[in-house]
């Protein structure tokens, strides 16, 4: 696991991440664009991003500023939770 705080000006350049991911807004407000979903944001949301799925901050004030958590295997835990369960399919 890892946490970091967020600060992109003018334009949110980030990519696909290999690990789920949480969002909790500090500051500012804006959109939010979660794979092919779009939601407003302001301080004290909280936003999960699963992991590899295209994301980015759009619109944001000047002030906005956000803790960032990333955390679980690669792939993210649903990816994980869902070959654990065919592995033990398999088994029967």
């Amino acid at each position: 696991m890892s946490v970091e705080i967020y600060r992109p000006r003018q334009t949110d350049k980030q990519t696909p991440h290999l690990q789920d991911e949480l969002y909790i807004i500090i500051s500012g407000s804006g959109e939010f664009m979660n794979g092919g979903d779009r939601a407003p944001f302001s301080a004290g949301d909280i936003l999960f991003v699963p992991a590899g799925i295209e994301h980015r901050f759009e619109n944001f004030t000047d002030d906005f500023a956000t803790w960032v958590i990333f955390y679980g295997p690669e792939k993210g835990e649903r990816r994980k939770a869902k070959g654990e369960r065919r592995k033990v399919k398999g088994k029967r």
